[in-house]
């Protein structure tokens, strides 16, 4: 059984920064694609930022420049280095893995999220 718990978050002030983690209890094998979601209070959830398999990385047009979305390891696959933050990045992050099953199906996993909030 996997679980994905997000860590990093917290309280910043207008342009600094915060590296999130995404800690994995359980191996995920055969990942397709790793991203980043984030969710302001009352609005929808959002895609940051996508890697995939071949190294591939995507960006929502607000934080190109800024977030840097990265491959970690088995325990931590995934990071989210977030630079020059703004006020508008505050929100709940959310990690979410697409991997693939040993029958040939897809499986996705989702964190419980971490808060970030930016101070301006």
């Amino acid at each position: 059984q996997v679980q994905l718990v997000e860590s990093g978050g917290g309280l910043v002030q207008s342009g600094g920064s915060l590296r999130l983690s995404c800690n994995s209890a359980g191996s995920v094998l055969s990942i397709k694609a790793m991203s980043w979601y984030r969710q302001a209070p009352g609005e929808q959830r959002e895609l940051v930022a996508t890697l995939d398999n071949d190294g591939n990385a995507n960006y929502t047009d607000s934080v190109k420049g800024r977030f840097t979305i990265s491959r970690g390891n088995v325990n931590k696959p995934v990071y989210l280095q977030m630079n020059s933050l703004k006020p508008e990045d505050t929100a709940t992050y959310f990690c979410y893995i697409l991997a693939n099953t040993v029958v040939g199906g897809k499986v996705s996993y989702w964190g419980q999220g971490t808060r970030v909030t930016v101070s301006s």
